[in-house]
């Protein structure tokens, strides 16, 4: 495997080395948001903490933990380590219930981010070479910007294209000569099904590989995904209230994600809310080294996954993370069975004759809770009898009841009848909240 790092010496460094680093910087954050942030002092204090304390990362578990509630609680500028006057630049997370979740970052933040993701860039080797079109949406979401410093600071050129208006993605997608895109994987698709549509030869098309995320997503979409647009798809991770994208990354291994941990320390959770060791699943937890606007420790991100410290075929040496199994609030509870949307897609995505598009409805009849997967035909399968398409229902019920132990009904759909993000995907309405 061709082996090109942005930044060789820290992409590469040897663990024990790394060890040292992060025991260095974990030291300075701890004293930093105690004397900074009074939401951790108190917090600190409420342990009988001070920063003499914490040593290094062995310590790292004495710390108190951050939640989603907590910044909101401090919305919007509670938890920042700096004055105002330092901060230049304002993030909020997506959050579609009460106040978002605020990140502040300095020039130093930005500079730092941008670092990350230019390491991203490198990982899917994309360099000066290359051209890549930004279809994240642009503004308090992170996800534009953070794939556009990453691309620009390589080198590349970028085409800012922001989400959505999907024909004039494709128009100069092939204008342009695109040879990365970087976008949700739902989005993707929703690409690759518009080029089918719109009659477009992929040999009119240049790109050779995708950066996605912003949402859970399964290997069968990828290879999906593939299969359909010709690339080599990978895997990103990032949070707002973290960094944004590029906290983590796969190469082109595509066996988990880089986490840069030189700038971040991750742990696995359980629900004792003890750390996990590596290759067990947990909730994914940071503790940022190196943010100095807005500085957390121990953030739960409640995405499920596990670590693994095993080498990587690519040489760097940072930690990996596996893809995302689903986050412990988007667990559904059906007559008792914990659930997740990304094995109903897993599931899905083992039967033939159908497409990657579906929707998942959940509802109650009287005391007892029904689900029901909406999924579409492939166009293939528009022309077989009534007694085919009985035949492929029940096959989907036994891949669901055997992959994601639930017995459901399903709902085929025409071809390119359900509805289709230009963001992150929706794939759950849930009626009995």
């Amino acid at each position: 495997m061709q082996q090109t790092y942005w930044n060789p010496t820290m992409e590469t460094m040897p663990r024990e080395q790394l060890r040292v680093l992060q025991d260095e910087r974990l030291r300075a954050i701890v004293r930093r948001v105690y004397e900074s942030v009074p939401f951790y002092r108190h917090k600190m204090q409420e342990r009988g903490l001070t920063p003499t304390d914490i040593h290094g990362v062995c310590d790292l578990e004495l710390l108190p933990f951050t939640e989603k509630q907590d910044l909101r609680d401090h919305y919007p500028f509670g938890l920042f380590a700096v004055p105002q006057t330092e901060i230049v630049r304002i993030h909020a997370s997506s959050g579609t219930t009460g106040k978002p979740s605020v990140a502040g970052y300095t020039s130093g933040d930005v500079d730092r981010w941008s670092e990350m993701m230019a390491r991203a860039m490198y990982c899917g080797s994309i360099n000066k070479q290359d051209i890549v079109q930004v279809a994240y949406g642009y503004g308090l979401f992170t996800g534009g910007l953070g794939a556009h410093y990453g691309a620009e600071r390589v080198g590349a050129s970028v085409i800012p294209m922001s989400g959505g208006n999907t024909a004039r993605q494709l128009m100069l997608m092939e204008d342009f000569g695109a040879t990365a895109l970087c976008c949700t994987p739902s989005y993707a698709l929703n690409l690759a099904d518009a080029l089918e549509r719109g009659g477009i030869s992929l040999d009119r098309i240049k790109l050779k590989t995708g950066i996605f995320g912003a949402e859970p997503w399964t290997e069968e979409m990828r290879l999906k995904i593939e299969e359909k647009l010709h690339i080599d798809a990978l895997n990103i991770y990032g949070l707002s209230e973290v960094m944004g994208p590029g906290v983590a990354i796969e190469c082109m291994a595509k066996n988990g994600m880089h986490i840069w941990e030189d700038h971040f320390l991750a742990e696995t959770i359980d629900e004792n809310d003890k750390s996990q060791p590596y290759g067990e699943r947990g909730d994914l937890t940071f503790t940022t080294l190196t943010k100095s606007g807005m500085p957390l420790l121990r953030y739960r991100t409640h995405d499920l996954c596990n670590l693994t410290d095993e080498p990587c075929p690519c040489g760097r040496t940072h930690v990996r993370m596996s893809r995302v199994m689903g986050r412990t609030d988007d667990m559904l509870i059906i007559r008792g069975v914990n659930v997740f949307p990304s094995q109903i897609e897993h599931a899905l995505l083992q039967v033939q004759g159908i497409e990657p598009h579906y929707h998942i409805v959940v509802d109650r009849q009287g005391s007892l809770d029904t689900i029901e997967v909406q999924v579409e035909l492939a166009t293939s399968m528009m022309s077989d009898t009534v007694r085919d398409l009985e035949a492929l229902e029940k096959k989907i019920q036994i891949s669901l009841a055997s992959h994601a132990l639930i017995s459901a009904s399903v709902k085929l759909c025409q071809p390119g009848s359900l509805g289709r993000s230009e963001g992150k995907a929706v794939r759950v309405t849930d009626k009995r909240k």
